[in-house]
């Protein structure tokens, strides 16, 4: 029978992939068919991780991590949309004198623009709005947008020398997720489960939420693939909670379902899976088994982790008004310490609301009463609690904004284009430097002042693989003939700004 018989295509999917060939290599002669093809890729077969050792019990790789880590685990609050350095991080009240003045064209030096202010006849400077001091022992300047950050800023590690080559969302969020501005490749969660694997029978190790706040309802979405698995097998892909209704859906056992005629259930479906597994070698039956006993897991790990009754009156106002709406970037952070109390790996929230074309004094002033409190709040719960010192905390969007205003400038008004040349983000906890700040820009805050100190985001990925206890070089996956790996063939560990 050849692929092309009417019988072989109108046989069941499980029928035409048991005759298909690579399964009959495979399942034949005791698998000498795949046994030849593993010599010929040095013990590797296509699509497998490259160790050929059995995964240690907590589901990630042998010899991992590499070193000692610093962090045990990693929380990354994303700013959607791209907050303004210039009107949070990094002031340039020098500006002032050129307000409404063209950027000179040896500043921007050719740079290609978006197709929101290429067509300007003028790119009118826009100083920002917002008054800046200096806070902490450190000196760290800090927007009067961000008064509760201020009051951590020596637990800070502030980079204002961020950059990227991707100017529009889409691929500059999907770059900094997988280390590639095309869709398809495992995110930097993923791989963090898939090397380290669990410290939590209970939770995923990967786990993202999401929240928005008083942004633009029509501002950049967020697609599922940001956090997906990639080639990487499924089990590692990230679990969002959502953040209307419940947090998991199906977790509560149907009317007339109990805890024991589930785990019934499970286990049948385990034993045909496994059937069904040995027949096949499909690697993703597997997935599908072990996805079920998490499920099952989750049923009482979820609503545990859930439930904030028992949280101090004090805690909850540290995190503001808003902890109590489920689904709220408030809200998220308290979950975000509840779940590192857990150890769970890779916690990721996404705050949707910060591309900021036109209008942007008043609407980064919302999406700062959004996020400064909850975040301060939870760098300082975490620290309280013993558990920044292995907690890497990250902070920071896809890229910056321009020094020049999108559209009309007012005294009181302006908007700003993308600006990947340089931007800032911050770190706290797990194993950074506090209170510095590192990197510089010029006085248009344009460019670099020494492209020395820049950071690329692969160098911030390989930096949080580092403190991971993670080579970013050897922790790589076959598919389709080569090795992938998060930072593709980049990547510098960036030294300067760990403690």
């Amino acid at each position: 029978m050849n692929c092309n018989d009417h019988h072989f295509l109108t046989a069941p999917a499980a029928t035409r992939l048991a005759l298909s060939r690579r399964t009959f290599l495979r399942n034949s002669a005791s698998g000498i068919g795949l046994g030849a093809l593993a010599t010929l890729l040095d013990g590797r077969a296509l699509g497998t991780p490259t160790s050929p050792a059995a995964a240690p019990a907590n589901g990630g790789l042998p010899g991992l991590p590499h070193f000692a880590p610093k962090a045990k685990r990693v929380i990354y609050l994303f700013q959607s949309g791209a907050p303004s350095q210039l009107d949070l991080f990094d002031p340039k009240p020098g500006l002032e004198k050129y307000r409404g003045e063209d950027l000179p064209a040896s500043v921007r030096m050719g740079q290609r623009l978006t197709t929101m202010t290429s067509g300007q006849s003028k790119f009118p400077v826009a100083p920002s709005h917002f008054k800046f001091a200096q806070h902490g022992q450190s000196g760290a300047w800090m927007s009067e947008l961000l008064p509760h950050l201020s009051g951590v800023s020596d637990d800070l590690c502030l980079v204002r020398s961020m950059f990227t080559e991707q100017i529009n969302h889409d691929p500059a969020i999907t770059f900094c997720q997988t280390g590639h501005q095309l869709s398809g490749r495992p995110s930097i969660g993923a791989w963090a489960g898939y090397g380290l694997g669990s410290s939590n029978a209970d939770l995923p190790a990967y786990i993202v939420l999401t929240s928005f706040g008083s942004g633009r309802p029509e501002d950049q979405p967020l697609y599922d693939r940001l956090w997906g698995s990639g080639f990487l097998p499924s089990k590692h892909q990230g679990v969002k909670f959502r953040n209307q209704g419940d947090a998991v859906l199906y977790l509560s056992n149907p009317p007339g379902v109990d805890a024991p005629t589930r785990r019934g259930t499970l286990d049948d479906l385990a034993a045909l899976n496994t059937e069904h597994h040995t027949a096949l070698g499909d690697p993703e039956i597997q997935t599908r088994i072990a996805q079920y006993e998490m499920a099952f897991r989750m049923q009482t790990s979820v609503p545990d982790l859930l439930d904030i009754s028992n949280e101090p009156q004090s805690i909850l106002d540290m995190y503001g008004p808003d902890v109590k709406r489920p689904g709220s970037y408030a809200s998220n952070c308290l979950l975000a310490r509840r779940l590192a109390e857990r150890d769970v790996r890779f916690v990721q929230l996404f705050h949707m609301g910060w591309d900021h074309h036109g209008g942007l004094p008043e609407a980064h002033r919302g999406q700062c009463r959004d996020t400064d409190q909850a975040s301060a709040a939870l760098i300082t719960d975490l620290k309280q609690r013993g558990l920044l010192n292995d907690t890497l905390i990250v902070w920071g969007g896809e890229f910056g904004r321009t020094t020049y205003s999108q559209g009309a400038l007012t005294q009181n008004d302006y908007g700003r284009d993308h600006h990947p040349r340089c931007f800032t983000i911050f770190m706290a906890g797990g194993g950074v430097k506090p209170g510095m700040t590192w990197g510089e820009t010029d006085e248009f805050c344009y460019n670099l002042t020494n492209p020395s100190h820049g950071v690329h985001v692969h160098d911030l990925n390989a930096t949080i693989m580092h403190l991971l206890g993670i080579d970013h070089e050897r922790l790589t996956y076959r598919h389709q003939g080569r090795d992938f790996r998060l930072t593709d063939i980049h990547g510098r560990i960036q030294h300067q700004l760990l403690a």
